[in-house]
Order: C-alpha cells, then structure tokens, then sequence
C-alpha cells in the first residue's frame, strides 16, 4: 500500500474531504447512501481502517449518520449548500473529559472498539496525544465511560410501571435499544466481574427492585436479574458483526439472503437438510435479531413467571 509522502494530507481526509464536496454540492442529498467502508477501499485502493476513519470522521462532522437497515447516509438538511460553515469551520471549543468520551463514541460506533485510541481520539479531537491525559488516565478508563455515557443518554423512566414482569421487560427493552444504538457495547459490560459504571449500577439496581415485593431469598433476585441482563447482552453480542457486515457489503440481511437464495436453494435441494427443507417450502418467516430477541424475552419472562408463582403458591 503507497504511503503519503511527509507533510502531505491523510488519505482518510482526503477521500473525506472528497465526499464532503459531493454532499455540499448536492451530489449526494439527504437521505442518500454514502460509499461504505468495503467500497471506499476498491474505489481508492486503501485499508478497512482507513476507510472506517472517513465515515467515523464525516459522522463527527454531522454530515452522515447510520440508519438501521440502510446503512451510512447524508444526514437531514446537509446539502445543497455550498459555501455553508460546517461545524469543523468554527473555533474548537475547549477540549474537556465529554468532548474525549464523545468523540471516542463516535469512533467505536463508526468502527468498533479497535477503532477507539488515545492516538486517534487526539487526531479526531486536533490535540496532541498527552493533552488527553489530563481528563482519563487511559483507554481502559476511556472505553469504561465511553460504557457509562452510553448507559446515560438512555435513562430509565421516574415512574416504574406496575409489576416486576412490566418492570424487568421494561430494562430489558432498554438495554437492547442501547446495544442497537452502539453494537460496540455489548463487549465491553460484563456480568461476571462488574465494573464501576454508576449508570450500569442503576440498570442492576432496577432489575432487583422490580422483584423486591415478591418475598424471594437473595440468591433467587440476584440470579433473576443477572440472567435477565446476561440474555440482552449475548444477544448484543451479534448486532456488531451485523452493522459490519452491512457497512461493509452495503447489504442488509435481507439482502444478503436474497442474493445467496440460490445457494442456499441448491443445498437444500440435495437432502441433506430435510427438516430446514420442509420448513423453507412452507414459506417466508420473518425472521432477525430483533425477533429472536423478542420470543427469548418473552420465553425468559415465562419462565420467571413459572417460577416466582410455584414459589409463592407454596408458601
């Protein structure tokens, strides 16, 4: 791969700079896909990486945004407007612990969490390096708030609603929006060696209020509200390989099966798979994670319910 000569422009900025011509000239209106990172890199001849940095970089400047099932696209009211200051044409405001978070957010949501270093928040943010220093004392602590800020901008409501079943599918629902929002998440929180994240703290201290009229021992409400929180983050785990892929391919999963139906068809023609095979020949299932998510919670909170009323009825 040819190296930029000293002193010259990073490629990444360049190829963004680029797009950023095409969306102030109207080439490329709101709404409409953006180059993804897969075709960035046959059009250019660069790296995956470089070609995450032009998406992540547009993303910081509002240009662009990811739209579930539609993958990178211009962001409302960006084009058309030549001449128009963009956020990057105003003075930097100071550079301050949230600003650090928030950009490294923006890095991991664009790329994933190989995407987020002190190096590349520092040339995200125009500073040197050491100056991030000042506001985390590292990466660990950085992707650990970049966690809990996440956890923030989705709060959990004031007033709970009636019922430990309506109040943990409540938390469960919430989280899962979260992970849907940063696929990046998922990988960072764990359930076997909790971490100092007061928003996490909060999400676990719901999910054992919600059974705390119930009369059940410790050991039982601790397990019903990890088990809870365990599901919704193993499900998380898959959202990250899938905003890749789609970022990637420019296809979403519909698509991707569209295109392969042919394969897929030939080999369930050869019986080697008779129940898939029967299965498929009686129709379409609509079938994704956000529906697998769906019947899991809800078999989950069957389950509890099985529980929690053979306990109490025994009583």
């Amino acid at each position: 791969m040819p190296r930029a000569a000293p002193g010259s422009e990073p490629p990444y900025r360049r190829i963004a700079a680029e797009l950023r011509r095409r969306i102030d000239l109207g080439e490329l209106r709101p709404g409409d896909p953006v180059p993804s990172a897969r075709r960035i890199t046959r059009e250019h001849g660069v790296a995956i990486a470089t070609a995450t940095k032009v998406l992540a970089l547009l993303r910081a400047e509002g240009l662009v945004l990811t739209r579930p099932g539609a993958g990178t696209v211009v962001a409302p009211g960006r084009t058309g407007t030549p001449g128009t200051r963009r956020a990057t044409d105003r003075p930097e405001p100071e550079l301050t612990r949230d600003r650090v978070i928030r950009t490294a957010i923006v890095l991991a949501d664009a790329g994933g969490l190989a995407a987020v270093s002190m190096r590349q928040v520092a040339a995200e943010l125009g500073v040197a390096t050491m100056s991030l220093y000042r506001h985390v004392r590292g990466r660990d602590e950085l992707v650990l708030a970049m966690a809990d800020a996440t956890l923030a901008d989705a709060p959990l409501p004031a007033v709970r609603p009636a019922g430990w079943r309506a109040r943990l599918e409540l938390l469960a629902r919430a989280q899962w929006a979260i992970y849907r929002r940063h696929p990046w998440l998922p990988h960072v929180i764990s359930i076997s060696r909790p971490q100092p994240m007061p928003r996490g703290m909060t999400h676990t201290e719901w999910a054992l209020r919600a059974t705390a009229d119930l009369g059940l021992d410790r050991h039982l409400r601790w397990h019903l509200a990890l088990t809870l929180m365990a599901y919704v983050r193993g499900m998380g785990t898959n959202l990250e390989a899938r905003a890749r892929s789609e970022q990637d391919t420019g296809l979403t999963d519909d698509e991707w099966v569209e295109r392969h139906g042919t394969e897929f068809q030939r080999m369930m023609a050869d019986g080697r798979y008779p129940t898939m095979a029967g299965l498929f020949a009686e129709g379409d299932v609509d079938l994704d994670l956000d529906s697998v998510f769906a019947f899991g919670l809800r078999s989950l909170l069957d389950g509890y319910a099985t529980l929690i009323e053979g306990i109490t009825r025994g009583r």
